[in-house]
């Protein structure tokens, strides 16, 4: 089963209720694409008319997944799944694998440019973490992010 498939097939398996929205799309692992995904990600929300803080932090959770999955794997293409429900936001990116390490957090020298993403994202959202696909290649990244009180 493709990555494609997999993140698709998880979250066809999920009840929408009403209200509820979910997309999954497929980019080329290429740094230049992250833009794309920001812009698919703004796209979406907006059409099912989220608020903007909300839209702010998803664009910056789904940036720093899609730049580490295009960073630390060797991958082809990057899949990234969302779905929207009355209380959250769910966001996974899944690679192709290739990587060495597992995504964690670490502590980034006050110097370093980079090493920061992960912290962002725990700070962002309710919850976070990596399951491997189901094809035993690659791995998916997701956070959920809560909804505030009285978006709909």
């Amino acid at each position: 089963m493709s990555i494609v498939a997999d993140v698709a097939s998880s979250y066809d398996t999920l009840r929408l209720e009403r209200g509820s929205h979910r997309d999954v799309f497929c980019l080329p692992a290429l740094s230049t694409q992250v833009a794309e995904a920001r812009r698919r990600l703004r796209t979406l929300l907006s059409e099912w008319d989220v608020d903007e803080d909300m839209c702010s932090d998803a664009t910056l959770v789904l940036s720093e997944l899609f730049t580490n999955a295009v960073r630390y794997s060797d991958s082809e293409k990057i899949v990234c799944g969302l779905r929207l429900t009355r209380e959250a936001l769910r966001l996974e990116v899944a690679d192709e694998g290739g990587g060495t390490t597992e995504p964690c957090t670490r502590e980034a020298a006050s110097d370093e440019e980079g090493g920061r993403g992960l912290l962002l994202v725990g700070a962002l959202s309710r919850k976070w973490g990596v399951h491997p696909c189901t094809d035993g290649r690659g791995r998916a990244v997701w956070a959920v992010l809560a909804r505030r009180t009285g978006a709909w």
